[in-house]
C-alpha cells in the first residue's frame, strides 16, 4: 500500500466537485491531439470534464477507492479515451517524452523533494509540452491555517504538507527546464496558485 493511501482513500468524495473556472482554465491550453497525464486525478472529475477537448486523458492516484471511482464514472458514461491506474509519477510504466499535457492540482505541496516531482514531469513532457498545475503556497502569508496544518502532519493527522512561497514554486519550474506561460492565484480568498509552465 503507497504512503497516505489510507488518508486519501477516506477523503475520497471530497474530491467529487471541481469548479467550472478551473476547468475553463485548463481547456483552453489544451489541444485536441493532446494526450494528457493528469497526476493525482483523485476520482477522475477535471479528467473527464476535458476527455471530450483531447485525443485520451490517463489518470493516476495512489488512492486504490479514487482509482476505482474514476473507472466507474468513465464505464457509466461511457468515456473511451480515459483510463486509470493507482500509480506514482515515478512509475516505470510512463516513458519520456510521452505526454503533451501534465496536470498536478493540489498535489506538489504533498512532497518532501517537490524538485524531484517536477524534474519527473519534465522527463516526462514532450518538448514543448505543458504543466499545468494548481498548489497550496501557504508559506505566502502566517495563518492560523498554516499552523494548524503544521501540528496536523506532525502528530500524522494529515500527510507531510510542504510550506511554499509562490516565487519558491516559480523558481523550482523555471530550474527544471521549464518558461513560465502563466501565474495566477486560483481563487482570490485562497492561497493556491494556478501555474501554466511549457517545456524548453
Amino acid at each position: 500500500m503507497y504512503e497516505s493511501e489510507k488518508f486519501w482513500d477516506r477523503t475520497a468524495k471530497s474530491f467529487e466537485k471541481i469548479p467550472i473556472k478551473i476547468v475553463e482554465k485548463i481547456k483552453k491550453h489544451l489541444n485536441g491531439g493532446d494526450i494528457v497525464l493528469d497526476f493525482g486525478c483523485a476520482t477522475g472529475a477535471i479528467a473527464i470534464e476535458i476527455a471530450g477537448n483531447i485525443k485520451e486523458i490517463h489518470g493516476i492516484d495512489i488512492s486504490s477507492k479514487m482509482i476505482q471511482m474514476a473507472k466507474d464514472k468513465v464505464s457509466e458514461r461511457k468515456i473511451e479515451n480515459a483510463c486509470f491506474e493507482q500509480a506514482t509519477i515515478f512509475d516505470e510504466r510512463y516513458k519520456k517524452e510521452s505526454f503533451d499535457v501534465i496536470l498536478a492540482f493540489n498535489v506538489l505541496h504533498l512532497f518532501k523533494d517537490s524538485q524531484k516531482v517536477i524534474q519527473r514531469i519534465n522527463e516526462l513532457l514532450k518538448r514543448g509540452g505543458l504543466f499545468i498545475s494548481s498548489t497550496v503556497c501557504l508559506a505566502e502569508k502566517n495563518t492560523f491555517l498554516a499552523f494548524l496544518f503544521l501540528i496536523l502532519t506532525k502528530i500524522k493527522i494529515v500527510p507531510y504538507v510542504k510550506f511554499f512561497k509562490i516565487s519558491e514554486l516559480e523558481d523550482s519550474m523555471t530550474s527544471s527546464n521549464f518558461k513560465i506561460i502563466e501565474t495566477e492565484k486560483t481563487f482570490s480568498d485562497t492561497y493556491s496558485y494556478f501555474i501554466v509552465v511549457k517545456k524548453k
